[in-house]
């Protein structure tokens, strides 16, 4: 493939930079780091909330998820953007919500190149910046095909990462088997586009413009985009520049394969739940060799590291390779239920979060735009707007226990509105509604709409005014 060494070599770009005036006003968040802190953001996909150890899974090894959990906060109220892939992870850079600029489900849409993205404004401030692994925002080739979109045919929604303001890359554009990714697996491995096993997959890993990784790209697909992110990290820390990385791993989606040393932690349960949770178990394993690089390099004090999954589990139930579990959650992937967007939520930032807690505040991959632009002191207008996300700042240093305004969804005939308590929500486009008293009722058992019409009416009138808005946006007013 062609070579791009000023990609290849973000230093060129992080040292050319001029870096922006920072501190205009104090964090919100009382007692955040002096310093500029490094941002990762870690996401499963397909990763239900149940399916890790800390929030009770019995059978599932994830020890490193359980430290993250342990050392710093879990959010038990966490939620992705959206409850399929693409949307949410649109969401996770802008702090828009992902139908304001038409990115509505898996395989629509694209990253407008109008819109802030996290990563543009990062490094804007001499941030480096790099992405490893799934993209999902847009196609990254326009001249051969692959993945789902990829090639002359998808070229109207080529937006690739690096020219979303990453310097490095590491990406698909979507799916891959989590072992052996440029290898179709076993049809039982599920989600396979034909039936011959053995034969190249057809999504490939880009770095940039016309180029394809080749080389180290066999076994487990987690290490192998680890062992893009952390000489990236190194690379930074080198050169004594901040550094903004987004590690979106491919697992435990379909294909869903595990290698035999995962495997064999689970001797005893079926094939399908052996290679399910061993592949969960292998990106586990990858999210402690980074917890030990950033203590290694001396820097895990000042680093935000944050950790979620794009939506809940995948199937209409826990069988076959999709064995993901919502735990006591109603719904799974693809609803608006809390099991299709409730998801494991951790952060660990040891200069911030001295004391570890649990958060019950409902939080979102939307917040984390504000949270960082306000742990560095900055003003929300550095990104796009409206913001549909908050800064999490004060919830982050204990300053407050409840979120300040409402986290507003939709897909497809599903809209949702959530707040400290309630959960007013309609899955046939507004023809009937229902509400739930989350806190009391996590489950979602007993609709409580015909006792309490004030509340749901005026959750109903802040739905409906921000879904206005959100077609406004889409009408292309937010870029005039």
């Amino acid at each position: 493939m062609n070579s791009n060494p000023s990609r290849r070599d973000f230093l060129s770009v992080v040292i050319g930079c001029t870096l922006a005036p920072l501190v205009l006003t104090p964090p919100s968040g009382a007692g955040a780091s002096n310093t500029r802190p490094n941002v990762i953001l870690c996401m499963a996909d397909d990763q239900g909330w149940g399916d890790t150890a800390y929030n009770g899974h019995p059978v599932l090894k994830t020890p490193n998820l359980d430290s993250m959990a342990a050392n710093g906060i879990r959010f038990d109220r966490f939620y992705s953007g959206a409850p399929v892939c693409s949307p949410t992870r649109g969401s996770c850079l802008t702090g828009r919500h992902p139908f304001r600029y038409g990115i509505f489900s898996a395989n629509v849409g694209h990253m407008p190149g109008e819109e802030k993205t996290l990563a543009e404004v990062l490094r804007s401030l001499g941030y480096a910046t790099g992405h490893f692994g799934k993209w999902h925002l847009g196609t990254l080739t326009t001249e051969i095909e692959d993945s789902n979109r990829g090639g002359p045919d998808g070229a109207d929604h080529y937006s690739p990462p690096w020219e979303n303001g990453f310097d490095v890359c590491f990406s698909t554009e979507a799916k891959v088997p989590t072992w052996n990714p440029m290898i179709t697996p076993d049809p039982s491995a599920g989600g396979v586009r034909n039936e011959t096993p053995g034969e190249p997959f057809g999504t490939y890993y880009w770095t940039g413009p016309g180029e394809r990784a080749e080389e180290n790209l066999a076994g487990d697909d987690s290490r192998v985009i680890m062992d893009r992110a952390i000489p990236f990290i190194r690379e930074a820390i080198k050169r004594d520049v901040p550094f903004f990385a987004v590690i979106w791993f491919h697992a435990p989606h379909l294909p869903a394969v595990a290698g035999e040393r995962y495997r064999s932690m689970y001797d005893g349960y079926s094939e399908d739940e052996r290679h399910f949770w061993g592949c969960i178990t292998a990106l586990d394993e990858q999210v402690g060799r980074l917890r030990k690089e950033l203590r290694s390099l001396g820097i895990e004090n000042d680093t935000m590291l944050w950790y979620t999954s794009d939506n809940g589990p995948e199937g209409k139930s826990a069988e076959g390779r999709t064995r993901g579990t919502t735990g006591p959650f109603r719904g799974r992937k693809r609803s608006l239920h809390e099991g299709g967007v409730r998801v494991p939520g951790i952060l660990e930032w040891p200069a911030v979060v001295k004391t570890p807690r649990v958060v019950t505040a409902p939080c979102s991959t939307l917040d984390y735009g504000l949270t960082v632009l306000d742990a560095l002191g900055l003003s929300p207008d550095r990104l796009g707007s409206p913001i549909d996300g908050i800064s999490l700042m004060p919830l982050i240093v204990g300053k407050t226990t409840s979120r300040p305004s409402p986290i507003a969804f939709e897909s497809g005939k599903q809209w949702s509105l959530s707040d400290n308590r309630y959960k007013l929500i309609t899955t046939d486009g507004g023809e009937t509604y229902m509400l739930y008293d989350i806190v009391d009722d996590p489950g979602e058992k007993n609709d409580l709409i015909a006792e309490k019409p004030n509340i749901a009416d005026a959750m109903k009138e802040t739905l409906e005014t921000w879904r206005v808005s959100c077609d406004r946006s889409r009408g292309g007013a937010d870029y005039r």
